[in-house]
């Protein structure tokens, strides 16, 4: 895309017309001093000249286009926006509404709103179709509108693939964690019924455990008695030996043929 060239700017300082005859004399008196401060560069000075001028007849369209020069030239954009609005409504001459349209233009292009730009330098072209200034910057306005539409346009498109993108993702996101989430609950799942089983096993073991049976407890007196009914036992088996050793061989039965 070619290289565009900016803005020519147009300032033009309004001297007292054939209105002078119709407005008051001191407020005439007034814009012209405050006219040669502007021309020397004392916007300060200008300034205050020009808003006593107004005060002195609010009908003064000079003083209140000049007020609003010397505000564009301070920078004070938003000041001189009102201001030039105020002198279109006062002026009554083609001249005055095309240099307020004009220079209301400048300052809509400064703030990069291009629409409004391109519809003050039209306005200054209905009051002057031969101004070949204003002409070209209305051009170069239309010009930077629609580059501003074009580019508006591919940061909405981008917005809104980011926004599909993040759209994905969250989805993507989404499902994968209700894939972990059903990952999670087979292996809880899992666990309770490994859980369930060692349940039932230690509840079969301790009624197995209860069903066994426990061996007799014996105390110590009857484990003395039966160790002492034993050792009686062993006596009398000990004398019936002894008493067949005194007997001998023993004879064999007689059989009957």
């Amino acid at each position: 895309m070619r290289k565009i060239s900016y803005i020519v700017l147009l300032f033009f300082c309004i001297k007292i017309n054939s209105q002078s005859t119709t407005i008051d004399k001191e407020s005439n008196n007034l814009t012209l001093d405050g006219n040669i401060e502007f021309s020397e560069k004392n916007l300060i000075e200008a300034e205050a000249l020009y808003r006593k001028s107004i005060s002195k007849d609010s009908t003064n369209i000079a003083a209140s286009y000049n007020l609003a020069n010397s505000f564009y030239n301070k920078e004070l954009n938003q000041e001189a926006l009102n201001q030039y609005r105020s002198s279109i409504k006062k002026a009554k001459d083609k001249t005055t509404l095309h240099k307020s349209f004009h220079n209301l233009g400048n300052l809509f292009m400064k703030n990069k709103d291009y629409q409004n730009a391109v519809n003050s330098f039209k306005n200054a072209l209905l009051n002057n179709p031969k101004d070949d200034e204003t002409r070209y910057n209305y051009v170069l306005a239309k010009e930077l509108l629609k580059n501003q539409q074009k580019n508006n346009k591919k940061d909405d498109k981008d917005k809104k693939n980011d926004k599909d993108k993040k759209d994905d993702k969250d989805k993507k996101d989404d499902k994968d964690n209700k894939g972990d989430n059903k990952k999670d609950e087979k292996k809880n799942d899992k666990k309770e019924d490994k859980k369930n089983d060692n349940n039932k096993k230690d509840n079969k073991d301790n009624k197995n455990e209860k069903n066994k049976p426990k061996p007799n407890k014996i105390s110590p007196e009857q484990l003395k008695n039966l160790l002492k009914a034993m050792d009686n036992e062993e006596k009398k088996v000990q004398k019936k030996v002894n008493k067949n050793k005194v007997k001998g061989v023993p004879v064999k039965n007689k059989k009957d043929w």
